[in-house]
C-alpha cells in the first residue's frame, strides 16, 4: 500500500546484509514494510541519498529515522557511540542528523573500562523492548546472532554489553581449517547439540574441545552427521556457560533457529527463558526516540 498520507515517518532497520524498512503511523503502527538485501555490504557511501530516496518512492516523502550499521564506519554517516550507562534519551540526544535528506541516524552503544565492547541496532530493541513493558528495566537479554550480544539492563539503562563472536567462528571452522568439511551436517536440538553444550559450558580449554570434534569423528566416537550439532553445542554452550544463569530470566531477543538453540542452551545452563518479539522492540524504540524527538 501507499501510505504517505497517515505515515508520520520511515524506521530502518539497516543491517549488515540485509534492510527492513518500515513507514510507521503517528501512533506507531505499521502500514507497510520493505525488506531487502541492500544492507551496507551492498552499498557505497555515495548511494545512500538515492537508496533513501527509493524507499520514499515505495513509503512515501517522510522523514527517515535509521538504526544499525548505517551509522558505523562502513556505512553511510558515522555516529559516534553513547557510552554506557545509555537510555533512549541519550541515544536520541546523540543522533546524527544528514540535514539534506532529513534522516536521523541513531547511534550504538559502547563500553569502555577494563573491557572494551560495542553494538549498533541491538541498542534500540532492548530498550524499545522495555519502552513496550515487554520486558523490565532491570534485565539480561540475550541476542543471538553472528555475534550474540548479552546486554545487562538497569533502571532502563544499558550498563552493560558483552559480545561472544560464536556464530562467526562456527562458520570460519566450518568454511576453513582442520574441521572443513565436517561441518556440513544439520544443527538441530538433539543429543549430539546437547552432549556439546555440557561440553562447552565452562570450558577453559575451549580449541580442545573443538579439536574434539575432528578426533571423535575420526575414531568412530561421534557420527559424522552429528558433528556440527556437536560443535555448534560447544561453541553456544561455551558463550552461555561463561556466566552463571541459574534461576534467573534471560529476555531472549530474537527469532528462529539460532534463537531455539540459545533457548535450549539457556534452560540446560538453569537459566529462565522469556521470549520477546526483537520487531517489536525495535519498532517501540525507533517510535520512542521519534517522540522524543517532537
Amino acid at each position: 500500500m501507499n501510505g504517505a498520507a497517515t505515515g508520520a515517518y520511515i524506521a530502518v532497520d539497516w543491517g549488515t546484509t540485509n534492510r527492513r524498512a518500515y513507514l510507521i503511523d503517528a501512533d506507531g503502527a505499521v502500514l507497510d514494510t520493505v525488506r531487502d538485501d541492500r544492507g551496507v555490504l551492498a552499498i557505497e557511501r555515495s548511494d545512500y541519498p538515492k537508496e533513501i530516496a527509493g524507499l520514499r518512492d515505495r513509503l512515501g516523502a517522510l522523514p527517515v529515522i535509521a538504526a544499525g550499521m548505517i551509522g558505523s564506519t562502513r556505512g553511510w554517516v558515522d555516529a559516534p557511540y553513547v557510552p554506557c550507562p545509555a537510555d533512549l534519551a541519550a541515544l536520541t540526544a546523540a543522533c546524527a542528523t544528514v540535514q539534506d535528506e532529513d534522516v536521523l541516524i541513531v547511534p550504538g552503544v559502547c563500553l569502555t573500562g577494563p573491557r572494551s565492547d560495542v553494538m549498533r541496532g541491538e541498542e534500540a530493541q532492548v530498550l524499545g523492548a522495555i519502552a513496550a513493558r515487554l520486558a523490565p528495566a532491570d534485565a539480561l537479554f540475550c541476542q543471538p546472532g553472528t555475534h550474540n550480544k548479552w546486554v545487562h539492563v538497569e533502571r532502563g539503562r544499558i550498563v552493560d554489553v558483552s559480545t561472544a563472536m560464536t556464530g562467526e567462528l562456527f562458520a570460519l571452522l566450518r568454511d576453513n581449517g582442520v574441521l572443513k568439511g565436517m561441518l556440513d551436517g544439520a544443527v538441530a536440538d538433539g543429543t549430539a547439540f546437547r552432549d556439546g553444550i555440557a561440553r562447552g559450558a565452562g570450558a577453559t580449554d575451549l580449541t580442545v574441545a573443538l579439536f574434539e570434534v575432528r578426533a571423535a569423528v575420526l575414531l568412530g566416537a561421534l557420527p559424522a552427521e552429528d558433528a556440527a550439532a556437536f560443535a555448534s553445542g560447544v561453541l553456544i554452550g561455551a558463550d552461555v556457560g561463561a556466566r552463571d544463569l541459574r534461576d534467573r530470566d534471560v529476555h531472549l531477543l530474537a527469532s528462529g533457529p539460532l534463537a531455539d538453540l540459545y533457548a535450549v542452551a539457556i534452560t540446560a545452563r538453569g537459566g529462565r527463558v522469556i521470549a520477546v518479539d526483537n520487531q517489536a522492540g525495535f519498532l517501540a524504540g525507533i517510535h520512542a526516540i521519534w517522540g522524543l524527538t517532537r
